[in-house]
């Protein structure tokens, strides 16, 4: 669903309260903050791409540490979660985007070891 964030779903939610606590993980249970975990350890990584000259190895880097950050994110949906469609689509995500994260390390480690 494009454009859930900007004009759907999450158009109707205040952000600012939501990410306003985003330093503070006092008042969080083990599932918000396993979630909360997930999205750090994605996020430095992505933004270090930006730092990569290559497009194209800038976009498969990316890319692993965004799938990574999605693993890890169903990871915290089949631990905690309790809706089985959502546990379902979290299975479909690790079972899809782990081996598109090993293809795409392989073309890093040939691209790179090219150079």
């Amino acid at each position: 669903m494009p454009g859930m964030m900007h004009g759907g779903m999450m158009g109707g939610m205040d952000m600012s309260k939501m990410m306003g606590g985003m330093g503070r993980m006092e008042g969080m249970d083990e599932a918000q903050k396993a979630s909360m975990d997930a999205m750090m350890k994605m996020n430095v990584p992505m933004m270090a791409t930006h730092m990569i000259k290559d497009p194209d190895l800038a976009f498969h880097c990316g890319m692993i540490a965004h799938h990574a950050g999605a693993i890890a994110m169903a990871e915290v949906e089949l631990k905690y979660g309790k809706d089985d469609a959502s546990k379902a689509m979290a299975q479909k995500i690790i079972d899809a985007q782990g081996p598109e994260i090993e293809e795409m390390t392989a073309w890093v480690e040939e691209h790179t070891a090219q150079q």
